[in-house]
């Protein structure tokens, strides 16, 4: 602890920040890694396109449904043991994984993946409103998913290459040994709050809250409105990231386009692109310049309606360069934008139920991928298939059910109430 202490408060939360940050890029790898493998998949373990959505939505159910107890644990357990503790689960998952000899193994690997990466993404959101101010919260929640956004870029061509190279199952057991050896790290080096190494804290809180206060805070959560619109959007936007971007984007591109792995890596990196510079400059422009965050909401679901809108209409006809500004597009306004509605949320609640509250808001844009993912394939196979590829009528379809989803994303956002962040 002492050693701990010795680099100083900025230099130690630095290097925790950077740790759960590198942990966080492990979770977009495991998490996107479907993507460009996925006709490996339908190819390796004879999955037709419902059944590969739900092994690929096997991650996003678990991942979904461990939000609740993953918001408790984080506000009463800590970040550390929680964190700690699911990335080695991760790993493990991952590894049984890239083993597996039928669809089931494959599906009970995912589901084990999106177990232990579930906490990461709540718990660094805890671990900044703990270490970090009100007026930095959205900045350093828009470096934390850019620093997502790498594990989604690593996930893409460097994916592909490898896949192509040695198969599909060697990445994700390289990746879950690492992410085994994270685990251990984060249980070593990370401090739950800056008083357990004698740092004066920043905020005043109660550093641990009892199981029924935060029963009731779950039911303040539920009946508080300003919740429910930023959830709407997470549910909506994040959706259209993980059906296409995260799974069926790289068999449209490949079987719309006759474009090879690399080729349509190359394309959905562009996403990884867009996450990771628009997630900073979304929460700089919302903290610093403008101090806005509606307004900044509402003009990303304009832009989102206008790239779904241009997918769907011209979804055979698109130049390469415009696919590469469409997955880029996706990359900002459906996921950079999104330190700025996590950070409306905490605001809305004391410090105490910024772990729960976000937990809870984080259960939306998973259930929505694993909702999402298999009914993209159920839409594909309803249309049939030419050889093996599926049709541009059924990616067509398939398209239009993310159109109506992203309108429904831009109402929510009108919706979205303000308010300064909520003083504790």
């Amino acid at each position: 602890m002492e050693r701990h202490r010795s680099l100083g408060f900025k230099r130690y939360r630095l290097l925790v920040f950077l740790l759960i940050g590198l942990i966080y890029i492990f979770v977009y790898i495991h998490r996107n890694g479907t993507a460009v493998v996925a006709v490996d998949l339908m190819e390796d373990l004879g999955a037709e396109g419902a059944l590969l959505g739900l092994l690929a939505g096997g991650y996003f159910y678990s991942y979904a449904f461990m939000q609740l107890p993953t918001g408790m644990l984080s506000d009463s357990w800590g970040v550390r043991k929680t964190v700690a503790v699911t990335t080695i689960v991760a790993g493990v998952g991952s590894i049984f994984f890239g083993m597996a000899v039928d669809v089931e193994m494959a599906i009970l690997g995912r589901v084990i993946v999106g177990v232990g990466v579930s906490t990461v993404y709540v718990c660094g959101l805890k671990f900044i409103s703990q270490w970090y101010r009100k007026d930095e919260f959205a900045t350093m929640n828009g470096i934390f998913i850019a620093l997502g956004g790498v594990g989604l870029l690593i996930s893409t061509m460097p994916l592909a290459f490898l896949s192509d190279r040695f198969g599909w199952r060697m990445p994700f057991l390289i990746v879950g040994l690492i992410s085994f050896v994270l685990g251990l790290f984060m249980f070593y080096l990370a401090r739950d709050h800056p008083k357990d190494l004698g740092f004066e804290p920043i905020h005043q809180h109660r550093e641990k809250i009892s199981n029924s206060s935060l029963l009731k805070g779950f039911v303040k959560i539920f009946k508080t409105w300003e919740f429910w619109p930023p959830s709407i959007w997470l549910f909506c936007s994040m959706s259209i990231f993980i059906s296409f971007g995260a799974l069926w984007g790289g068999p449209y591109l490949i079987h719309i386009y006759g474009m090879s792995k690399v080729e349509a890596g190359k394309i959905l990196s562009s996403i990884a692109f867009g996450m990771i510079l628009g997630s900073p400059f979304m929460g700089y422009i919302s903290d610093k310049v403008l101090k806005r965050r509606k307004i900044v909401m509402i003009f990303s679901g304009t832009m989102l309606m206008a790239v779904m809108s241009t997918m769907t209409f011209f979804i055979d006809s698109l130049p390469t360069v415009v696919l590469y500004a469409c997955f880029f597009s996706i990359g900002i306004f459906a996921i950079g934008v999104n330190p700025l509605v996590y950070a409306s949320i905490k605001d809305a609640f004391p410090l105490e139920l910024s772990g729960t509250s976000t937990g809870l808001a984080n259960f939306f844009p998973f259930i929505g991928g694993a909702i999402f993912q298999p009914v993209l394939g159920y839409v594909l196979e309803m249309n049939g298939k030419v050889g093996d590829a599926y049709t541009v009528a059924g990616y067509t379809e398939a398209l239009l059910v993310l159109l109506a989803i992203t309108i429904v994303a831009f109402i929510s956002s009108l919706l979205m109430k303000e308010r300064p962040p909520h003083e504790t």
